[in-house]
């Protein structure tokens, strides 16, 4: 299938890893041109290689910027002046018990994952009604509708981009313009991969026992029962970045293998 975004210019917050990095290759494959974020240019220039490896012929460009500071947000806005495509998927996550989160990271937290994607979008948006065409996705997360009891920081911000796309989308009336989040489930990313590493070392166990562990204990309404891939969640995310998407918008759509237990 083609999707129709051979002349579109994307931009993927967070795409030097884990989702962000198989999305910036499910466009790039389709023929669009990627900017390719991350927080050091090293790190920009590793996922840049990555992409390459695979589809050598892929358009991509690299564009450094830690999403917790204002400044370097200004000045990725100064470098990326246009784009057709926002995809909102910079975050950060992390297990900690409510009585001990801080003011400080409960303001970190809100800074990197919700503040980017409204900073983003408030520059990016006009221009998009403009030009009368545009995309933009926000990487929520099921733990916005099943808010996670050891992450409760987290799941505020996730639940915080479910209200924010669909008050832009609203915003978007008669336009070729959509805006939608995308919510995945667990996800065999950097980050979880590592932590599911760490529990099998502790408990001396494999990995594909403590995969087994983590869902029976943390995830057991999974229909899936198994991490989704990167690949699987960036499908959905690249399909609802194309023209053939036009009539997608304003929608809170779940990549979550099965986790949230509604009909819709």
């Amino acid at each position: 299938m083609d999707l129709k975004l051979t002349e579109k210019v994307a931009l993927v917050t967070g795409s030097t890893a884990g989702i962000g990095l198989a999305i910036a290759q499910g466009l790039a494959r389709e023929g669009a041109t990627v900017y390719v974020n991350g927080r050091t240019q090293e790190r920009v220039e590793e996922a840049i290689s990555t992409i390459k490896a695979t589809i050598p012929d892929a358009k991509l460009k690299g564009v450094t910027a830690d999403f917790s500071k204002v400044k370097e947000v200004n000045a990725l806005l100064e470098e990326v002046p246009e784009v057709d495509i926002l995809i909102n998927n910079v975050g950060i996550f992390g297990q900690k018990p409510f009585a001990e989160i801080t003011d400080e990271e409960w303001m970190n937290y809100y800074e990197v994952n919700v503040l980017s994607g409204v900073r983003l979008s408030r520059y990016y948006f006009p221009k998009m009604l403009a030009q009368n065409w545009g995309r933009i996705i926000f990487l929520s997360s099921e733990s916005a509708i099943q808010i996670p009891e050891d992450m409760i920081q987290y799941g505020m911000t996730k639940t915080a981009m479910l209200a924010i796309s669909r008050g832009l989308a609203e915003l978007t009336k008669g336009t070729e313009v959509t805006v939608n989040a995308v919510l995945p489930g667990p996800t065999w990313s950097e980050g979880n991969e590592k932590g599911v590493k760490q529990t099998a070392e502790k408990e001396n166990i494999t990995v594909e026992e403590a995969q087994q562990e983590f869902f029976k204990k943390y995830r057991p309404t999974s229909l899936l029962q198994r991490f989704a891939t990167t690949e699987e969640v960036a499908n959905l995310v690249t399909y609802v970045s194309s023209p053939l998407s036009s009539a997608t918008n304003g929608a809170a759509l779940r990549v979550d293998g099965g986790v949230v237990k509604s009909a819709f």
